[in-house]
């Protein structure tokens, strides 16, 4: 869905093709303007001979495709255009480059002027601005036309791992020095090939209070417009365009899975055996529209719907490594991480009460699963391989284990701030395996609260953390565990109950998804299988959210 530059825009209509005008108010208009408008038409051949040489005519797309302006006309530094722009209440002397705009505040000559000229210098970088619009002042109820202000750039400013917009107004009334820069940024825009030029974006209704839709209207749809993206949004998703997703995890790694489904299918690899999968050949865009957001807040660093929506724009590319999940050598699902036991049983608690609201079941679900919790008695006796290193042997160990996670990812999240996996990284190319042993209830809550503070949550006897390139688990069959029962501990025995039944399928939550596996679950990770729009972040900026419940 990248579109060559020639192909996303024609420079010689942009200027008045362009719609998207800037209203405003307030105009700006320094003493004197009238009379110099004047004298700019009456030379208008002059302005349009110098047009030529100051700017070069916009270049149309030949059979040889423009190669995303790596045939670059002028040096990074050599002047393109220059003109004088009002910048806030003063007039600056401005001048753009293939790599910036930069500007000058204009004033009378003092024995310190160049020094202190230098000092006012100021400049934004092009690769920073996604969007260039005419502004103009329109009375109310006027939607086209208006009286010419200027120009205004669009610059993305970054704060920590916030991004915002941020507007540039350069004001000036001449309609040709207006169009003549207006041409030349946006001929230079439309060079950055990794920006996209139209989405289908996928919103599930019912994500975060079936706010979704309402949040994507609010605050991601202006932005796409104002840097001229065309979106279409659907309530399907779609393997075979570039795919923005509003929702929540659940959703993120529904789309995920179909893309990366997709992609299989069309390299012709059978998903029902032992394969390598290739990788899927779009990237995806995710908005946060969930309860928790762990794979967003992991390639953003943090939940917020306008540094998402500001990463799409600016095609800002992060590979992330995918896990697949197999059983009986077919291939279940791919995805991001897996719980096994606890976080399985309190998904399919959660399930079978979903005539409640999402956020209340979600609470019961852990309280009551945590009250069933008995000490050192109902916990999964499990058969654990884990792959180390490319060429490393299976290790094997059997136990009692209360949880058993694998993520591929950091797993950050407002409750999590340091992740649910901080020992891996986006795309290292393995999996964090933490096992919770034998424990008491109190010490496994202590362990699930640290997740929320700064203190270690693996720092516990019962815990075992280890960095894996594949997992095998196998559950036990509930008759075993008569063997495990000595006589001291036989009155003990009608408590003695596993916390899933062995007879039938086991529940895993896989990327908050409910999966019946009936056997053994084979899971591998595949480095940088998926390309999501975001950055490699290792921490969020939100402050810790304490969980009530625990």
């Amino acid at each position: 869905m990248f579109e060559s530059p020639c192909k996303s825009i024609d420079v010689l209509n942009a200027w008045s093709e362009s719609q998207e005008e800037l209203r405003e108010t307030q105009p700006v208009s320094p003493r004197g303007t009238r009379k110099r408008v004047k004298a700019k038409k009456k030379k208008r051949k002059q302005q349009q001979q110098n047009e030529k040489r100051s700017v070069s005519a916009p270049q149309l797309c030949t059979d040889d495709a423009d190669k995303g302006r790596t045939e670059k006309k002028y040096r990074p530094d050599e002047p393109i255009v220059r003109g004088i722009f009002q910048i806030g209440k003063k007039s600056h002397d401005v001048v753009l480059t293939e790599t910036r705009v930069t500007w000058t505040p204009i004033q009378p000559e003092t024995p310190t002027a160049d020094r202190d000229v230098k000092k006012q210098e100021e400049y934004v970088e092009l690769k920073d601005v996604f969007a260039v619009k005419v502004k103009r002042r329109r009375s109310a109820g006027q939607q086209t036309g208006g009286t010419l202000l200027g120009i205004t750039l669009f610059q993305c400013k970054k704060k920590g791992v916030k991004l915002k917009e941020h507007a540039i107004h350069l004001s000036n009334l001449s309609a040709d020095h207006c169009e003549i820069w207006f041409k030349s940024l946006k001929e230079i825009l439309s060079g950055f090939k990794y920006r996209p030029k139209s989405l289908k974006v996928f919103v599930n209704p019912i994500s975060h209070k079936k706010e979704a839709y309402q949040l994507y209207l609010d605050e991601v749809a202006p932005l796409f417009k104002l840097a001229d993206i065309e979106a279409d949004v659907t309530s399907k998703s779609h393997a075979s365009a570039l795919v923005v997703c509003v929702g929540g995890d659940g959703s993120v790694a529904e789309v995920a899975h179909g893309l990366l489904l997709r992609a299989q299918m069309d390299a012709g690899r059978d998903t029902d055996s032992i394969f390598t999968p290739v990788q899927a050949a779009l990237p995806l865009g995710i908005i946060p529209a969930g309860s928790t957001d762990v794979v967003a807040c992991s390639v953003h660093g943090i939940r917020r719907a306008v540094t998402a929506a500001l990463h799409i724009i600016m095609g800002h590319h992060q590979p992330v490594d995918v896990c697949s999940f197999s059983s009986m050598g077919r291939l279940l699902r791919f995805g991001f991480s897996a719980m096994f036991g606890f976080g399985g049983r309190t998904l399919a608690l959660a399930e079978r009460h979903r005539w409640m609201p999402p956020s209340q079941r979600r609470e019961f679900a852990l309280i009551k699963t945590l009250a069933n919790l008995k000490v050192l008695h109902t916990h999964e006796k499990l058969t654990l391989h884990s792959l180390i290193g490319e060429d490393g042997s299976w290790q094997t160990r059997q136990g009692l284990y209360l949880n058993i996670s694998i993520m591929a990812i950091p797993c950050l999240c407002s409750m999590a701030p340091r992740g649910l996996a901080p020992t891996t990284r986006l795309n290292n190319g393995s999996m964090a395996l933490i096992a919770v042993g034998n424990t008491s209830r109190s010490e496994f809550i202590k362990h699930l609260k640290r997740y929320s503070s700064t203190n270690n949550q693996f720092g516990f006897s019962f815990i075992e953390t280890h960095t894996v390139k594949a997992v095998k688990l196998r559950p036990r069959s509930q008759g075993s565990w008569a063997d495990d029962i000595s006589e001291e501990n036989e009155e003990c025995e009608s408590k003695m109950v596993p916390m899933i039944s062995s007879e039938g399928t086991y529940p895993w939550n896989i990327d908050g998804h409910l999966l019946e596996v009936p056997s053994e679950l084979l899971i591998r990770v595949h480095p940088q299988l998926l390309t999501l729009f975001g950055a490699d972040m290792e921490e969020a900026e939100e402050a810790p959210v304490k969980c009530s419940c625990i």
